[in-house]
């Protein structure tokens, strides 16, 4: 089992263009470059600022995500082997591992932090924060990535985007020059969710619980998902003009497994951690996150209800089962 990500479909929502607050900051989830596609391929040069390559032994091991000049989120699984922090760097401002580039840096880790609740493969508390051997400079290639509030909230059926230097498939690494990907997935409900993992697939896959701080994005039909290497990175979604960090890879069954989707931690679900550990760290506030996705209703995703939509999937698994 890998966790995983890549993943569902559906219509972005229109959002509110009211000003944020003077607390909030300015800087983060705006990225200069605009090249958006729907689909797991390669990525262009500071598409996703914020995303970081946790490295262990100079090696590749977890995605993360910038939150503030000194400080990177990314998942607690990645630090079972050692959390000794001389054995990890984070690189910021790169796209191609595999290449030197010139906006690339590459930063030791002063401390780690794992949260207390997680304890072990597909539990709940599966984030851990990294902080920085010192502060940074933000440039147009490294920016980081707003946080919402415990009120904001992510409809169903709303396209987001996961990044990753992950295999392609179970087994296969990314080929040099090892650019980073992106993949346009859904979020799906809660309650589709945990029916999904509440199938058993076979001895291979038993049943499995997702806990209130997690959450699903990606196609029931499988195909396209994260996989190994993507873990700790960032599922992101798109305000009026800033991008939230929403989830962090976390967990899955396989790469692309049908009706194992990617399972993230809810990101919404530690603010308050967060916020002791980092206090100078901002977030969407309560009202800008009540207009941000006002709009979700749209698109098929939203009229269509969660015992409609179960039902239509509960008929596919009969009928294809």
């Amino acid at each position: 089992m890998y966790p995983a990500v890549f993943c569902w479909l559906w219509q972005s929502p229109r959002l509110s263009e009211h000003p944020p607050p003077a607390s909030f900051s300015p800087v983060c989830g705006r990225p200069r470059a605009q090249y958006r596609n729907v689909g797991g391929e390669d990525s262009m040069e500071g598409e996703w600022p914020w995303q970081a390559s946790l490295l262990w032994n100079n090696k590749h091991l977890c995605g993360g995500s910038l939150i503030s000049n000194q400080w990177v989120v990314t998942a607690a699984h990645c630090f079972q082997g050692s959390t000794n922090t001389y054995n990890y760097m984070v690189l910021l401002g790169v796209n191609k591992l595999a290449n030197s580039q010139p906006h690339k840096l590459s930063l030791g880790v002063k401390r780690i932090i794992r949260h207390p609740k997680y304890l072990g493969e597909s539990s709940s508390g599966d984030i851990a924060l990294v902080e920085l051997e010192r502060p940074i400079q933000f440039t147009d290639y490294i920016l980081p990535i707003c946080l919402p509030a415990a009120s904001v909230q992510f409809p169903a059926g709303m396209k987001c985007w996961v990044t990753g230097w992950g295999n392609i498939q179970e087994g296969e690494d990314l080929p040099a020059p090892q650019t980073l990907q992106k993949l346009q997935v859904p979020i799906i409900d809660q309650r589709t969710c945990k029916y999904l993992y509440n199938m058993a697939l076979g001895e291979k896959f038993p049943p499995k619980s997702i806990q209130d701080d997690m959450m699903c994005a990606g196609y029931a039909e499988g195909m396209k998902d994260t996989c190994k290497g993507d873990s700790g990175g960032p599922l992101v979604c798109k305000a009026s003009k800033e991008w939230l960090l929403a989830g962090i890879v976390s967990w899955g069954e396989g790469c692309a497994i049908k009706n194992r989707p990617g399972v993230y931690i809810r990101l919404t679900s530690y603010e308050a951690w967060i916020h002791n550990h980092v206090p100078d760290i901002e977030f969407v506030p309560e009202e800008k996150g009540r207009n941000i996705f006002g709009n979700a209703g749209a698109g098929w995703a939203a009229r269509t209800s969660t015992t409609t939509w179960l039902l239509l999937l509960m008929g596919l698994l009969l009928i294809e089962g």
